[in-house]
């Protein structure tokens, strides 16, 4: 089987913001609401949710960090050519 992932994610435009966001959630707020409230990916408006990709299909960056990260640990700041991105892994296969 091939590997896939799942991931939902933050994006914002600066690091500071993408730290002050990742403190809240590492504080209790929910990583869901943090991603409606202040992410620019259209993927915010369901808290961020990527749904399940293979490994290619995202920048490298990206790719990166979901394909080794421990599941369910908030990742980041990562940068891009988008912006900065928090990301948590919801569910891989290897």
């Amino acid at each position: 089987m091939a590997k896939m992932a799942s991931a939902r994610h933050i994006l914002v435009s600066t690091e500071e913001e993408c730290n002050a966001i990742k403190a809240k959630i590492e504080a209790g707020d929910d990583f869901g609401y943090m991603a409606q409230q202040h992410s620019s990916c259209p993927s915010g408006r369901q808290g961020g949710e990527l749904g399940s990709f293979r490994p290619g299909a995202m920048v490298p960056e990206f790719d990166k960090v979901v394909f080794s990260a421990p599941v369910g640990v908030v990742q980041g700041p990562v940068k891009t050519q988008f912006g900065y991105h928090l990301l948590e892994v919801t569910e891989r296969t290897e």
